[in-house]
C-alpha cells in the first residue's frame, strides 16, 4: 500500500470494551474536525464495529488513520475517515437504492445499509473472490443478511437493481466506468477516485437533466480499478 505505512500485524489484545471507547472516539472527532455531519451517517458509525470485519492480526488497529490489508489481490479497508467522506457529499440517506463498486471487508456495505434504512437497498459488488468471500463471511457473522452481494467485474454495476440513487466506487478509475453513469438514477449521485495525470482526485458526478456534473472534492489515494475499465 504505497503511500501509507501499516503497522505490523500481532494478537490482538484490547477488550470489545476499549474499541467501544475508540470507535466512540473516533466518530466525535470526525464530527469535530468538520467531516461528519450527517446524523444517521453518525449513528452507523456508531452501531457497526470496525474490528469485526478486519482480520484478526490487524483488529487493535482498527480505528487507526491507515488503510489495513484484507485477503486478496491488493485488497484494503479504507482508513475510518473514508467512509463519510465518501457518504457525506453523496448525501447518503433513508430509503436510497446504493450501490457500491469494491466491496471490501463489508463495513462500507454494512455502514450503508444502517444509513439507507429498511426502505433503502444496499447492493455491492468484488471482482476478487477472496476478497468477496471475507466481506461475506463477516456480513453474515454480523446478520447483515439483506445486502445484495456480487462477485463479478464492478465496472460493468449490477444492472438487475438498476438505477441507483447513489454509487460509490472504492478504487482508482481512469475515468468514472460508462456502465455505472447509465445505472445511475435521474437527480443520482455517483462517487469515485479518478486519475489525473498520477494522481487521484475524489470527484463528485450528479445525474441532471442537462447531463453530468462533475466536482472535485480533495487529492486521495486508493488502489486501481480492476476489470474491463480498470486502471
Amino acid at each position: 500500500m504505497p503511500g501509507w505505512i501499516v503497522p505490523p500485524p500481532h494478537e490482538p489484545t484490547k477488550s470489545a470494551a476499549e474499541l467501544e471507547r475508540e470507535r466512540a472516539a473516533k466518530v466525535e472527532e470526525l464530527v469535530r474536525t468538520g467531516m461528519l455531519k450527517s446524523a444517521r451517517i453518525r449513528q452507523a458509525l456508531l452501531e457497526v464495529p470496525r474490528e469485526d470485519f478486519i482480520p484478526r492480526l490487524y483488529r487493535d488497529y482498527a480505528y487507526l488513520e491507515v488503510p489495513l490489508p484484507l485477503p486478496g489481490e491488493q485488497a484494503t479497508i479504507s482508513c475510518p475517515h473514508s467512509y463519510p467522506l465518501f457518504y457525506e457529499p453523496l448525501g447518503l440517506d433513508a430509503g436510497h437504492r446504493f450501490l457500491e463498486i469494491g466491496l471490501g471487508s463489508g463495513y462500507g456495505a454494512a455502514v450503508a445499509r444502517e444509513v439507507v434504512g429498511q426502505a433503502g437497498t444496499v447492493v455491492a459488488v468484488e471482482i476478487d473472490p477472496l476478497t468477496f468471500q471475507f466481506a461475506k463471511a463477516n456480513l453474515e457473522r454480523a446478520g447483515y443478511d439483506d445486502i445484495v452481494l456480487v462477485n463479478a467485474d464492478g465496472g460493468l454495476g449490477h444492472p438487475p437493481l438498476q438505477p441507483y440513487d447513489r454509487i460509490s466506487i472504492t478504487a482508482a478509475c481512469r475515468s468514472v466506468p460508462p456502465p455505472l453513469t447509465l445505472q445511475l438514477a435521474p437527480g443520482g449521485k455517483l462517487i469515485a477516485p479518478v486519475l489525473d495525470d498520477g494522481r487521484q482526485f475524489l470527484i463528485l458526478l450528479e445525474k441532471r437533466e442537462s447531463g453530468l456534473t462533475a466536482t472535485e472534492i480533495c487529492e486521495v489515494l486508493y488502489v486501481s480499478l480492476r476489470g474491463e475499465y480498470g486502471s
